[in-house]
């Protein structure tokens, strides 16, 4: 069934980077009468706007647009955040007599509303610093290697080239005791009815590399590098936030 055929509330649109969700969720908008929420880790912060593929100005006015531009690069965005700002926003969307389209690519965020979120101790940053520190002398797959031992399933859920959420389940690990996996056992969806869900699924992954390595020169075209220089002046700002650890500023970085 097409989701205007339905009574849907809450539509799901996923897709990895560069699939086409930009130009899919502005059309679903119009079809659906629906508001654009952004599921993007990155499209949170103010001045990162090249080296997401922020949505331009124009079409930001076509369709409602929310969650994007919502913090500085210094703070830290987290899956709890996203929770506590999506609900009440889905709920004065669906109020408001439309539905709420959720757009991007950061399956955590998905994931969250879906099944639900742990109650996790919040980031300590000394054991972050020492995290750190311990990746930049063994390298992440080294780190990835003590999340196996500890935490099996989250390591088989997580790659060793993500940073982010390594660091994340290890200090979790280390502030509790006890494996992320098992914490995320014991959860309840938030959303109050099951979403519909559209998958963007590339050709192949050659047309999809081919996308990426065309939007990068774009990117790199339209001041990219300038765009990372500028927020490496910022006061505060360091190369462990989560905003520098996003997929290309942490490359560029």
């Amino acid at each position: 069934m097409h989701p205007s055929q339905s009574t849907a509330k809450v539509v799901f649109l996923l897709g990895p980077t560069a699939s086409g969700k930009t130009a899919a969720s502005l059309a679903l908008a119009e079809q659906l009468n629906a508001e654009i929420v952004s599921v993007d880790s990155a499209l949170v912060y103010r001045g990162m706007d090249i080296g997401t593929a922020k949505p331009s100005a124009q079409e930001l006015a076509q369709v409602p647009h929310h969650l994007i531009d919502v913090c500085d690069p210094t703070e830290a965005y987290s899956v709890a955040r996203f929770c506590a700002d999506v609900l009440p926003l889905i709920k004065r969307i669906n109020d408001d007599g439309k539905v709420a389209l959720l757009t991007g690519g950061t399956m955590m965020y998905f994931n969250a509303l879906e099944k639900g979120i742990a109650s996790l101790p919040n980031a300590d940053a000394k054991v972050r610093e020492r995290l750190s520190k311990r990746a930049q002398v063994e390298g992440w797959p080294a780190l990835h290697k003590t999340l196996e031992a500890v935490d099996p399933l989250a390591a088989t859920r997580i790659h060793p080239n993500d940073p982010q959420r390594l660091q994340r389940a290890l200090e979790v690990f280390e502030l509790t005791g006890k494996p992320l996996s098992t914490l995320q056992k014991n959860t309840q969806p938030l959303l109050p009815e099951a979403p519909i869900k559209i998958a963007l699924l590339p050709e192949s992954r050659a047309w999809l590399h081919e996308r990426i390595e065309r939007r990068f020169g774009i990117m790199l075209a339209q001041g990219f590098a300038e765009e990372v220089e500028g927020l490496m002046r910022l006061p505060g700002i360091n190369a462990d936030l989560p905003s520098m650890r996003s997929v290309g500023y942490r490359q560029m970085w």
